[in-house]
């Protein structure tokens, strides 16, 4: 990538980040690393919306936990979020300011989905958590003063991952109607098949470590023959037409950047409409670092920008 210059805001994070002698992600127990994710986000100041309520949906397995911010606005536009953290880290109230925040910049509705976490459960439970999460809300978004004819889907890193393998899914399984899907710097390759330039350039340093990336893996994937399902990679999909606008965010200091990218050929050469937000001074996460980085509110109201495009607001 040239002309590469780190944002000064995102290089003071890390340096903090860097301050506190604690092991990469990669070196740490699960409980550990959840624990890190958790004090990290949780800083985070929270903006006030209209309404907040939680809740359980039924599951595949089990009942799920959803948490629903609603604006002031009545009969909003609906948005199933699904939350990063590399399908082992993370939950509602870790991404309690980033989804407040899209509440607030989108002027709709967002349900943050509460999926489960691997190890303990790994792939497919997170996805079919995030899949039934989508049939549940396309179905009852009436019952949540939403507009049913308006729902999204969105998420950063894993969680764009479980966006875009929800949109696949939803068109494979005569599923539910999807308006649109927002992807925040998604992981979207497959662990040991795919590899990109980012994935070298920015292998450590960067707030997400090559390393950890290959940590989360072992962790989400039981079976490495599922490195190849099209809900785990999507980029691995044989057809991504039919699917619904995109908004796919990316950040220059990212080992995902690459595979982000490509995603967004892939759609776009497909015939489906894509909206690209790269910021190339930017760390993955960057979007959730609300109180830290200007970019952060500027991500945000990008992927509330291509909502609006597809909602018609």
């Amino acid at each position: 990538m040239p002309d590469r210059e780190l944002d000064p805001q995102a290089a003071a994070v890390l340096e903090a980040v860097e301050s506190v002698p604690v092991p990469p992600t990669y070196e740490l127990s699960v409980e550990s690393a959840r624990e890190r994710l958790a004090a990290f986000f949780g800083d985070q100041s929270a903006a006030p919306v209209a309404a907040v309520e939680e809740f359980s949906i039924p599951g595949p397995d089990e009942s799920i936990d959803v948490r629903l911010y609603l604006p002031e606005r009545t009969d909003p536009p609906l948005v199933v979020f699904y939350h990063g953290g590399g399908w082992v880290l993370g939950g509602l109230d870790s991404y309690d300011p980033l989804c407040r925040a899209l509440a607030n910049a989108g002027d709709v509705a967002v349900l943050s989905v509460d999926y489960r976490l691997a190890p303990e459960h790994p792939f497919p439970a997170g996805f079919e958590d995030a899949y039934a999460a989508a049939v549940w809300a396309t179905k009852n978004a009436g019952r949540m003063n939403c507009d049913p004819d308006r729902v999204a889907v969105a998420g950063d890193s894993a969680g764009g991952n479980l966006a875009a393998a929800v949109t696949i899914a939803a068109r494979d399984r005569n599923g539910p109607a999807i308006d649109a899907q927002a992807l925040l710097y998604p992981a979207v390759a497959a662990p040991g098949i795919h590899a990109f330039e980012s994935q070298v350039e920015n292998a450590e340093g960067y707030f997400l470590e090559r390393d950890s990336v290959a940590w989360f893996y072992e962790r989400y994937l039981d079976d490495a023959a599922d490195r190849r399902n099209a809900y785990v990679a999507p980029l691995l999909a044989r057809d991504v037409s039919g699917l619904p606008p995109a908004t796919v965010v990316t950040a220059g200091f990212d080992p995902l950047r690459d595979e982000g990218e490509a995603y967004a050929d892939r759609l776009a050469e497909a015939g489906v409409a894509v909206r690209r937000e790269s910021y190339p001074g930017m760390i993955h996460g960057f979007a959730s670092m609300l109180d830290d980085l200007d970019r952060a509110d500027d991500a945000v109201a990008a992927v509330a920008d291509g909502l609006a495009a597809t909602f018609g607001d």
